[in-house]
């Protein structure tokens, strides 16, 4: 009999997501070791395209955006603003004061004038991030692990890989299976732990867990994703990348 599944796409109790819009690869990165040395978690996007699927795909907590290729900031912010209210911090090299008041009239959260200070732009992300989390209610659980991103309420799951975010299709018990090893990524959990919080009531067999896990894994390797989730010799299962 089959099992029923659960539809997956993008996904925390884990720390919050900036996307960095930005085609000059030095600042970008300069941006990523500062935001990633404050404990945020960061992807970049090289134009104002890449910014616009990135966001639809991984659902950022805040978006960094300048003046790029392709769409330029401007159009970027019409946009996101369009789809929600993700918080933006604009970072652009135009510092007269109506351009400000654009940025702030199409909905930016904040606005940062080049050259900035790292420090500075990882205080206000932090800031704003503060300030929008306190006023917004957890409305939806939310896991994201290194690449992987999964909705609780939803049961939505997805994988960023080679550019682009990947819909995983999971029956009911390998989206469990995922979920409970993204909630402790570094701990290895036993094959009777497993079987009991992920499932179905009747199955008592814990070579059933091994049966799961291995399908799970082939769908995963079917992306070009190694090693997860990854065996503990003599314990059982975890989820194998690094957070």
């Amino acid at each position: 009999m089959s099992e029923p599944h659960a539809r997956t796409s993008p996904a925390s109790s884990a720390p919050a997501l900036v996307l960095i819009a930005e085609d000059e690869a030095e600042i970008a990165d300069i941006l990523i070791a500062y935001l990633q040395r404050s404990g945020l978690r960061t992807q970049h996007a090289s134009d104002g395209q890449q910014a616009l699927d990135l966001h639809q795909a991984l659902k950022p907590d805040l978006l960094l955006d300048v003046q790029m290729p392709v769409l330029d900031g401007w159009k970027v912010l019409s946009e996101i603003r369009s789809r929600g209210d993700t918080p933006v911090i604009m970072l652009t090299a135009l510092d007269q004061d109506i351009d400000k008041l654009m940025g702030l009239r199409l909905g930016a959260d904040d606005y940062v004038v080049k050259p900035f200070n790292p420090a500075e732009v990882v205080a206000r992300v932090q800031a704003v991030l503060r300030r929008t989390r306190a006023s917004v209610p957890a409305a939806s659980q939310m896991l994201r692990v290194g690449a992987f991103q999964i909705d609780l309420d939803n049961h939505e799951a997805s994988v960023f890989h080679d550019g682009q975010a990947h819909a995983l299709e999971l029956t009911l018990t390998e989206f469990k299976l995922l979920a409970c090893l993204m909630r402790a990524p570094k701990r290895a959990f036993s094959r009777a732990e497993l079987l009991e919080s992920c499932l179905p009531e009747g199955d008592t067999l814990e070579r059933t867990v091994d049966s799961h896990v291995s399908k799970l894994r082939k769908k995963l390797e079917a992306l070009g994703i190694q090693g997860v989730p990854a065996s503990v010799w003599g314990v059982g299962y975890r989820f194998g990348v690094e957070p």
